[in-house]
């Protein structure tokens, strides 16, 4: 089973995804952590990947979409896999479904996690990280030490309140045209409410995919 999140910055993607993972015997696969793997392992996608990093430029989608369907084949994700993050614009749902395609397989449901914009706001902008040891932290005020190492924990620049609210307003803009484009292609498209414990959020998720 292969299974795309969606949703807007501070939704809980990354967290969800990790817990569905492990209940589904599958592998998470974020492009980040593929793009970083390909270059440290000097796959022939990889090198090029770097070459392009190294220019200041964009990975090509050509071999970001390479890489991903090197990862989607390997023995590991062979069963399916939870996509966090893979897909963020229509072209990327286009090309992603091209790859899956090609392993004879397909998007079997999105996930798509739902939260109102204060919600959202008020957890990105709670959120500090040690600029030493990069330890996250919720609800910590910028400046107090961090418990691991006691250096000073920051807020990032684009977590303070009004980059936040522009981050979302780049998700409204770029990826919510991606839930339509599910719909009409005839992928079951489930929103979740994101808002309550990660228990809480991860039994709305299973029991909207049956698990």
């Amino acid at each position: 089973m292969d299974i795309v999140l969606l949703g807007p910055p501070g939704a809980g993607k990354g967290t969800q995804g990790d817990l569905l993972a492990r209940r589904l015997a599958v592998p998470k696969i974020a492009t980040g952590d593929v793009l970083r793997a390909a270059v440290r392992e000097g796959t022939p996608l990889g090198r090029e990947a770097k070459a392009a990093m190294d220019r200041g430029d964009l990975v090509p989608d050509s071999v970001i979409l390479g890489i991903m369907k090197e990862t989607l084949a390997s023995k590991e994700a062979r069963a399916g896999s939870i996509l966090d993050g893979v897909v963020r614009t229509v072209p990327q749902a286009e090309g992603l479904e091209r790859v899956l395609r090609e392993l004879g397989r397909r998007v079997d449901a999105v996930v798509l996690f739902e939260a109102d914009e204060d919600e959202l706001v008020h957890r990105l902008s709670s959120r500090t990280t040690c600029e030493a040891c990069q330890t996250p932290y919720k609800d910590r005020e910028p400046g107090t030490a961090c418990d691991e190492c006691g250096g000073k924990l920051v807020r990032r620049r684009d977590d303070e309140p009004e980059a936040v609210r522009n981050r979302l307003g780049v998700y409204r803009r770029q990826t919510e045209p991606v839930i339509e484009w599910y719909r009409s292609n005839g992928v079951n498209v489930v929103p979740v409410n994101a808002v309550g414990t990660v228990h809480e959020v991860t039994k709305r998720v299973l029991d909207a995919l049956g698990q």
